[in-house]
């Protein structure tokens, strides 16, 4: 509470000593040579902060453009093994089909064998 006291006590005396030296020229002077330096300064921040906004956000439409590239590859790539799967399992039904018409008809033969 004491820390609390003794800065707003520390503020209080800034403003008054500031309003003070306000009053006079030469202090008025001085006053408004550290303002323009201190509107300058804030000046230089913000331009070094948009421009490394400017610099970030390039960086970040980079990453974006690549990833929209990276998942339209996946996506093709997904699709591809997709139809190369339909493609072999078709393939598999295809012999399997065949396999079990050849055993069918060897049955048969084998069956017509027996009974003549």
């Amino acid at each position: 509470m004491k820390n609390v006291l003794l800065f707003l006590l520390g503020v209080a005396s800034g403003f008054v000593l500031a309003h003070l030296v306000n009053k006079d020229p030469r202090g008025h002077e001085l006053l408004a040579e550290v303002d323009a330096r201190i509107g300058a300064f804030t000046d230089r921040m913000g331009d070094a902060y948009r421009e490394q906004e400017s610099r970030m956000m390039g960086i970040v439409d980079e990453v974006k453009d690549a990833a929209a590239e990276v998942g339209a590859t996946a996506r093709a790539a997904a699709a591809d093994a997709v139809a190369g799967a339909k493609a072999a399992a078709s393939d598999a039904v295809d012999s399997a089909k065949s396999a079990a018409s050849d055993a069918v008809d060897a049955t048969a033969d084998a069956a017509r064998k027996l009974t003549d």
